[in-house]
């Protein structure tokens, strides 16, 4: 009898369900899903000094996402050679900067004294790249 109950239930709740996730308030962007790594637009606003006297804000780029990295048991050879410690080895590949461009910021100053330019880089292009140490 509980059965026959259980199953009339689930055949009322499955269309509601279904109907409240047609409806759901939940959004994907295109860009969330796209695997890799990507350009992103930041603002900068740099400062001249502490007091922030002179200062100018520019659009540029970072290079953000994820790239697709494994790990995996180690040949006999490298266990060997690491006296056995080494029993993992992992190739791991990290989102940066394959292609950089410099630009100028004008520092604007209070009361129109003086106009100083400023240059800084910023990402042109990405790529999924061996993880480097000095990079980060």
């Amino acid at each position: 009898m509980s059965l026959c109950m259980t199953s009339h239930l689930c055949l009322l709740v499955l269309p509601v369900m279904s109907l409240l996730l047609l409806f759901s308030p939940i959004s994907w962007s295109y860009d969330g899903l796209t695997p890799g790594c990507h350009l992103h637009p930041f603002n900068v606003t740099i400062r001249s000094d502490r007091r922030n006297t002179c200062k100018g804000t520019h659009l540029v780029y970072a290079c953000v996402g994820y790239c697709e990295s494994s790990a995996f048991p180690s040949r006999y050879s490298v266990l060997v050679a690491s006296n056995f410690t080494h029993n993992i080895t992992s190739a791991s590949r990290c989102c940066t900067i394959s292609k950089d461009a410099k630009v100028k910021v004008r520092l604007d100053c209070p009361r129109g004294r003086h106009h100083d330019e400023i240059e800084i880089l910023t990402a042109k292009a990405c790529r999924c790249d061996m993880c480097r140490k000095s990079r980060y």
